[in-house]
């Protein structure tokens, strides 16, 4: 990766230019193309909504919302540039947004003002376009005119140069705290009272507010669903390929990967590839071990798109094509209790109780196999839970821009809330019988099974929206089986 930025990191290897005649040349010579006329995003009008509402709860608090800036990786390169959550939620700005944006509501009549602060594109006259590896336009590409982004996102835009005297004239504020450390700071340094409760209200009722998606959010994950079925399809026809190689759980990782970048913005997190006895491991993400005949592959994955919503589905699939006779009791007894919570979910049942549904399946199906030292009932009672050590996550997550989303919300308005047309949610109960777990038969070790999908609560009840990725042994013998075929 080249760099010439003259900067503490780089300037023991800098050779960029500094001589006027450089200068001098550099600065001209320019053709100045006209940008394309832009359009409104179809959904502005939604997130105007989105942000009368949120104008409701802080009447005459000033109210900061930054996208954040890069994050270091190592030395002079950083990570990929996200938006913070909040910021894309309340502005409709997703993947294309610039680095250390910064969306402002000041009180007025109305409710709030608001303004969206960003760094324009540097004339060719300033030394940034050439010099300034972390956010030159010679080095990281063109950055949107104020104009452009006005129109697509329906609000004021302002040049970022102008933030510091707007900060200065700012009253009683309240920020997304861990959005922009910089910023943040630089707001302690200026408001005379304690402020990081309303801080951590501000995150709350944004991350409430998303708890119930608008009908664009569901049609966007209905997409990154579709997708990632897309990009299960490439995984199951590349499964030949990776049996045998020492790291085959990192060419099923690959391929997955090259979906998200071609259909979306990238992966929603890190992929979990886990083959064999890694199955077991919940959150396996180096991905590093071999795939091999007999083993299952547990898959964990999403496409997050260019406006950021991402899906989250988990398939776990039988490498030789076929299920052994325990791994089906495995794989039938996770897909009893999915098929099991997915019953229960309508609207006026309490998010908890999709959880409970999948966990009474568990709880039976484990005692009949006699892995419980208790009954099944005991077990379930809250002083029991036994069943959990084959099973110690939850059921269900809320799902979004966030993959774990709305995370900031209160309990009683995730677990305790009652279901509402609109949430979406994952279902996603699993098995997992570690190597040395001598609770349960030598042959049952090294087992892990997950079956997750990600569910639209409706008026009536529910609608699996990945439902077409396929389900049952059946289903996935034949996903297998017909991908092996067309190579053949």
């Amino acid at each position: 990766m080249a760099t010439d930025e003259q900067t503490p990191a780089t300037a023991n290897r800098s050779t960029t230019p500094i001589s006027e005649a450089f200068r001098d040349f550099i600065q001209t010579g320019w053709d100045y193309a006209p940008a394309p006329t832009p359009e409104a995003f179809e959904h502005a009008n939604l997130t105007a909504v989105r942000r009368q509402k949120l104008s409701k709860a802080f009447p005459g608090i000033t109210l900061v919302i930054p996208a954040g800036d890069h994050k270091q990786r190592s030395n002079d390169t950083d990570y990929p540039f996200r938006p913070h959550t909040a910021f894309t939620y309340m502005s409709g700005w997703g993947a294309a947004c610039t680095p250390g944006s910064i969306l402002l509501g000041t009180p007025s009549e109305e409710g709030h003002h608001w303004r969206l602060y960003l760094r324009p594109p540097a004339p060719r006259t300033s030394d940034e376009f050439y010099a300034n590896a972390s956010l030159g336009e010679f080095w990281t590409g063109p950055r949107p005119q104020l104009e452009t982004v006005a129109t697509q996102l329906g609000m004021e835009t302002a040049d970022l140069a102008q933030w510091p005297d707007t900060l200065k004239s700012l009253g009683e504020a309240a920020v997304i705290r861990e959005a922009d450390s910089v910023i943040t700071a630089a707001l302690d340094g200026i408001r005379s009272t304690e402020t990081e409760p309303q801080d951590a209200r501000l995150a709350q009722e944004i991350s409430e507010a998303r708890l119930v998606k608008d009908s664009f959010e569901v049609s966007e994950m209905r997409r990154a669903v579709a997708a990632t079925h897309r990009g299960f399809n490439d995984i199951v026809h590349a499964l030949p390929r990776a049996i045998g190689h020492e790291r085959g759980e990192r060419i099923i990782e690959g391929v997955f990967h090259q979906r998200a970048r071609l259909e979306g913005n990238d992966t929603g997190y890190g992929t979990i590839a886990a083959s064999g006895p890694h199955a077991c491991i919940l959150h396996w993400v180096d991905n590093d071990g071999p795939v091999q005949q007999g083993d299952l592959l547990l898959v964990d994955a999403g496409v997050e798109l260019d406006t950021l919503y991402t899906a989250d589905i988990t398939r776990t699939l039988p490498v030789g094509g076929t299920f052994s006779e325990i791994q089906r009791r495995v794989y039938e007894a996770v897909l009893e209790a999915a098929d099991h919570a997915f019953s229960l979910v309508k609207p006026g049942i309490k998010f908890r109780d999709v959880h409970d549904g999948a966990m009474q399946v568990i709880a039976h199906r484990v005692a009949s196999w006699g892995f419980l030292p208790v009954s099944p009932e005991e077990s379930l009672t809250p002083e029991g839970q036994q069943h959990r050590r084959y099973m110690i996550h939850g059921t269900s997550h809320h799902l979004g821009l966030d993959v774990h989303d709305c995370a900031q919300a209160r309990r009683e308005m995730y677990m305790e809330k009652e279901l509402e047309p609109g949430m979406v949610f994952t279902i996603e109960p699993g098995l997992y019988f570690q190597p040395d777990d001598t609770t349960v038969p030598p042959e049952w070790r090294g087992i892990g099974v997950r079956i997750e999908d990600n569910i639209l609560v409706t008026q009536t009840g529910a609608e699996n929206l990945s439902a077409n990725i396929p389900r049952t042994p059946a289903e996935v013998e034949n996903w297998v089986g017909n991908a092996r075929s067309s190579l053949d």
